[in-house]
């Protein structure tokens, strides 16, 4: 990698605020009480909390922060939380933009949550329609494309990617990022499965470069998205190769740990994007 780089690089914190209670199935989320994994599991996090690490965040110089909930999508109790954190969160005045990331929602509940000052909502296909129903089999696909659908339509910014290394064929990418594409999305995160021996699916079955690719890959299928971030995965599939992300495409990564594992430390992140030369934004302006 060329030590010296004038690319902006956008960073976003996760905060969990609803915890390995899920319902659903999905083979590769440790969230899922089905199987059973050694995360930590709370119903709701306190706001105080959730407004410390939104403090905390913006001093990592993150510009987006993302309120994650665990399952399928949002109740009535669990979107007066949402609403309620993140009207704490904008009460700060932080300059961050608020991401909310809880499943499945009707447009009047997205409609709330715009209304409460959340900015973005992330809602991921996770993989082509064709391959869904091997990896999750309580809840469909179409409800996550009519989601996004909704979100937009709610005039929330739409934030939709996917997980790589499922086992799923080069033709299952292709089409997952077709269908990312055909939603226009402002910014497309991408996942690279992280195994835990709780789950059914065992390993990642794809290579580091052809990971590599598959960054490449999702930029050409939505080049006009103001983000390509890899999130989930980075550190464990790229390892001293991390940063090399942003040759193929990326310029967005997470800041800080995820929703059950764990990241670099912020200030590792930082230090080594300034030794490389990259400028990280202050605003989701620039």
């Amino acid at each position: 990698m060329n030590m010296k780089n004038n690319k902006t690089i956008y960073l976003c914190a996760i905060s969990n605020i609803e915890s390995g209670t899920c319902n659903e199935d999905c083979k590769f989320c440790t969230q899922s009480v089905k199987y059973k994994a050694d995360i930590q599991r709370y119903k709701r996090k306190d706001i105080d909390t959730i407004v410390t690490e939104a403090k905390t965040a913006r001093v990592n110089k993150a510009i987006g922060f993302c309120l994650v909930t665990a399952g399928k999508g949002l109740t009535p109790e669990r979107l007066e939380f949402v609403c309620a954190a993140a009207t704490a969160v904008k009460k700060e005045n932080l300059g961050l933009k608020i991401i909310a990331c809880n499943g499945t929602a009707t447009l009047e509940q997205l409609q709330k949550l715009k209304k409460a000052g959340v900015d973005n909502y992330n809602h991921n296909l996770e993989t082509s329609k064709e391959f869904y129903p091997t990896i999750v089999s309580t809840h469909s696909w179409d409800e996550r494309y009519q989601t996004c659908l909704n979100a937009k339509e709610a005039g929330l910014n739409l934030v939709c990617g996917g997980i790589f290394g499922l086992g799923e064929t080069q033709e299952d990418r292709i089409s997952m990022l077709e269908s990312i594409a055909s939603l226009e999305p402002m910014n497309v995160p991408i996942n690279f499965f992280h195994p835990n021996e709780a789950l059914p699916i065992v390993e990642n079955s794809i290579t580091k470069q052809e990971a590599f690719e598959l960054i490449k890959l999702t930029k050409q299928y939505n080049p006009n998205a103001h983000k390509i971030m890899v999130a989930g995965g980075r550190e464990l599939m790229f390892k001293e190769q991390q940063y090399d992300i942003f040759n193929y495409g990326a310029n967005s990564i997470v800041i800080g740990d995820y929703l059950t594992t764990n990241g670099n430390q912020a200030s590792q992140d930082l230090q080594s994007l300034e030794n490389l030369g990259f400028k990280i934004a202050s605003s989701c302006t620039q």
